[in-house]
């Protein structure tokens, strides 16, 4: 079960917590279990602070909380509070929004923004891919997806508009419209200049806060007649 832990602090020095919360994600990258943190400011107050971090679990949480540089951060964040922060642990017992997010993220950040560091945050490590455009039926692997981002952005310089996300349960279903324009080779077909669009179908499910398995429906055929290929 997904975790998430509220920390309620006051303090007149945010630009120096700032700071230090960017040093904390520096220090414990490829360590660190949280997978999401957001910092909100009350309006009502401006040094009333609300920060909330996301893990896969709670016991990803306290071998995070177990870090040499959380415990160092955590001393020098509360010097810079007007008295103890508090905490507020939480079992995730609802997430649809926090799943739609990161399907947005995927969509833009990764394929169309070429972040693709940002994978292995995004999809789990035995991430299961089913794909109408690829000859064998399921692919595992998170390396499947960065291949698969790799050869498209090599062959186009396109986009995606998110036409419309339904979120249930697990599962987040994105309608898109993707554009580009055919500027390098892609699945054998040279570069032709062309300006193409296809519509398609996303299913992405979700586990302990990554995707784990998605499914692709796309009008391929109608790409490759775009691209002169088929009649």
């Amino acid at each position: 079960m997904k975790f998430a832990q509220i920390i309620d602090f006051k303090t007149e020095r945010f630009d120096d917590m700032d700071r230090l919360m960017d040093q904390w994600v520096e220090q414990t990258k490829g360590k660190r279990t949280a997978t999401r943190e957001l910092i909100g400011k009350d309006r009502a107050d401006g040094a009333h602070f609300v920060e909330i971090v996301e893990f896969p679990s709670y016991d990803e949480a306290m071998a995070n909380s177990k870090l040499p540089e959380t415990e160092r951060i955590f001393q020098e964040m509360v010097a810079l509070c007007d008295g103890m922060p508090t905490f507020t642990d939480l079992d995730v017992v609802r997430d649809e929004g926090f799943n739609a997010a990161t399907s947005r993220r995927f969509f833009h950040e990764i394929a169309v923004g070429g972040n693709l560091d940002a994978i292995e945050e995004v999809f789990a490590a035995d991430y299961a891919d089913h794909d109408i455009g690829k000859e064998q039926e399921t692919v595992v692997g998170s390396d499947g997806i960065r291949n698969d981002v790799s050869g498209w952005r090599d062959g186009f310089d396109f986009i995606f508009e998110l036409d419309r996300q339904i979120c249930e349960g697990d599962d987040v279903v994105t309608l898109w419209t993707w554009t580009g324009t055919h500027t390098g080779d892609f699945m054998g077909v040279a570069p032709t200049g062309q300006q193409v669009s296809m519509t398609g179908t996303t299913i992405f499910r979700f586990k302990n806060g990554k995707i784990q398995e998605g499914w692709w429906h796309y009008d391929v055929i109608g790409l490759m007649k775009q691209l002169g290929v088929m009649g």
